[in-house]
């Protein structure tokens, strides 16, 4: 019995990935080999393609196609329906723990595009993860992300707030009161989960081929404080002035205030979160992550969980 790289759950089929999880990435797929570069050419890839990428960051990133012919990912500079994100040269074990973090946002009712990782030719791990910008036959959907609707930029994407935030979501999207609710469950998720790096650029709103203006299904979704160890802050931007210390006070308060959430709803994301934890930590022990980091992302989990009064 395997734990598929793709879903993280276990399964008897042949080879390295279930059939579910290579379905995710394409229906027709059978079989993926691994990726045809080593993590070193990855990295130049990454640099000398980066201006030609419509999705900047710092992490490295590549555009790619599934070749269902190969069964293979090909690198490609335009029509790409992947992102690939090998591993940052200075951190460890960053696609194996996005991997994990977005499927537990998955299994939370979060909506995340298709995703996992998959070795490359040296055996490290690449993060994979299907663009949700592009329709089938590469027609674009509009997306902007929060810094954009904000006029800021790349520099000024920590000077923010939460409470800003939740204006956008007032100002931009056709029903507000549906996309609120789920604000809500993503923010705490990440507070759950040890994502202290979600600023302006983190969040986006696309308009849908309904014509519908609301939130994009969540991405770049990580437990950074597992990566940079020795992180002392616990959110990006600040709720209520404050960025450590966080209490479940001030994210009910934030629910009710200023996302004009109703008991009733924020007593539902809650029992939410509660009944995610038996499943999150089962997957935190099939994770990619080494054994020590699995510990320590648990408990971290576990001690945030103690904070929001889910256990």
């Amino acid at each position: 019995m395997s734990v598929c790289p793709i879903t993280l759950a276990t399964h008897t089929a042949d080879g390295l990935f279930s059939p579910e999880g290579l379905r995710s990435l394409h229906p027709r797929l059978k079989q993926l080999n691994e990726l045809p570069l080593t993590h070193e050419e990855q990295i130049i890839q990454a640099r000398l393609r980066a201006e030609k990428m419509s999705i900047q960051g710092i992490q490295p990133k590549l555009s790619a196609k599934i070749n269902l012919k190969t069964s293979c990912f090909d690198l490609t500079d335009t029509g790409g329906t992947f992102i690939l994100k090998p591993n940052p040269t200075t951190f460890k074990d960053v696609p194996a723990n996005e991997a994990l973090t977005m499927t537990m946002a998955k299994h939370l009712d979060i909506e995340v595009p298709p995703h996992g990782i998959i070795p490359d030719r040296d055996g490290s791990w690449v993060y994979v993860i299907k663009r949700f910008d592009r329709l089938p036959k590469q027609q674009k959907i509009h997306t902007e992300d929060f810094a954009q609707l904000t006029l800021a930029s790349r520099d000024t994407k920590y000077d923010s707030s939460l409470e800003k935030v939740a204006q956008v979501i007032t100002d931009f999207c056709t029903f507000p009161a549906v996309e609120r609710p789920q604000l809500a469950l993503r923010l705490i998720f990440c507070f759950l989960t040890g994502n202290e790096d979600m600023h302006l650029k983190n969040f986006s709103l696309i308009r849908d081929p309904n014509d519908i203006v609301r939130l994009s299904p969540a991405y770049d979704l990580l437990n950074t404080t597992l990566v940079l160890e020795n992180a002392v802050e616990e959110t990006a931007l600040p709720i209520g002035g404050k960025k450590r210390n966080l209490s479940r006070r001030l994210w009910l308060h934030y629910l009710t205030e200023r996302l004009m959430l109703s008991d009733q709803q924020t007593g539902t994301i809650l029992r939410q979160l509660t009944n995610a934890l038996p499943e999150w930590r089962t997957l935190i022990s099939h994770s990619y992550l080494p054994p020590k980091k699995q510990q320590s992302y648990l408990d971290l989990l576990e001690q945030r969980a103690r904070v929001m009064g889910l256990i």
